[in-house]
């Protein structure tokens, strides 16, 4: 039995997200487990589980998730790479394939992730990447945006910003950057931390666009914070704009 680390790029905007649901095999985890579990000759009895470092929402896609799976198996790392990228569907790509120390777990061995959300603004339509942007029909103030966004960054309780209103685990995180830059008809969102929580970046995003709109003042972020209130934030963005980029650890 080896552990293979995987990073996987993806197409998240069809499928039902990352993780694995019992009633759905059109998640990246299902399609991934379906696949290996044909590769080593598996039944549902010997399931196989690909952990990955995250569990991107339905319509989030990824340029490099952080995965790990325990496999029995002679094939080399080249040999699954060339297996999983000759069976899986086009909009999933095993990039990279190594065998790493038994004890490393992709999600908690992960010390920061890096997420980008683009926007859109222009006379034209963004034809080619449509699928992967929030299209908003007015130009926010980018300065008001990077000013609220001053306010969100650091260690604090972003409980205003979980879309999970059953969450009992803690909800203090660490978001060390959102770097807001405006490239034409483009608008790009970067942001990193040591972890976030479920729907907390397109909260934040929607957030700071209704600053940029001029719907709130830059300074109610410290307010948003403070309520521990999801009503209290701004709406939730598209999952279709945002993606994950990289996994440190």
């Amino acid at each position: 039995m080896k552990n293979f680390r995987l990073k996987i790029r993806y197409d998240g905007t069809r499928y039902n997200g990352w993780q694995h649901q019992n009633n759905t095999q059109n998640t990246i985890q299902g399609k991934l487990e379906t696949l290996l579990m044909r590769m080593t000759n598996k039944n549902e009895d010997e399931p196989i589980t690909v952990i990955g470092a995250g569990r991107t929402d339905a319509g989030v896609s990824a340029l490099a998730m952080t995965a790990n799976v325990y496999l029995d198996t002679d094939f080399s790392e080249k040999q699954v790479q060339e297996y999983m990228n000759k069976y899986l569907p086009d909009d999933i790509s095993v990039d990279e394939v190594s065998v790493v120390k038994e004890r490393f777990h992709s999600r908690f061995n992960a010390i920061g992730k890096t997420y980008r959300y683009t926007l859109w603004c222009g006379d034209t339509k963004p034809v080619f990447d449509r699928k992967f942007l929030y299209v908003i029909d007015k130009m926010p103030d980018i300065n008001k945006m990077r000013e609220a966004a001053e306010y969100l960054m650091g260690t604090n309780d972003y409980k205003s910003f979980c879309g999970n209103k059953k969450m009992k685990k803690s909800t203090i995180r660490t978001v060390d950057k959102i770097e807001i830059v405006q490239k034409g008809s483009y608008i790009y969102l970067t942001f990193h931390g040591d972890g976030f929580l479920q729907n907390m970046i397109r909260i934040l995003v929607g957030t700071i666009l209704e600053v940029g709109w001029g719907k709130r003042n830059p300074k109610e972020m410290i307010e948003i914070l403070k309520s521990k209130d999801r009503q209290n934030a701004g709406f939730t963005a598209p999952a279709n704009g945002l993606c994950l980029m990289e996994v440190d650890y």
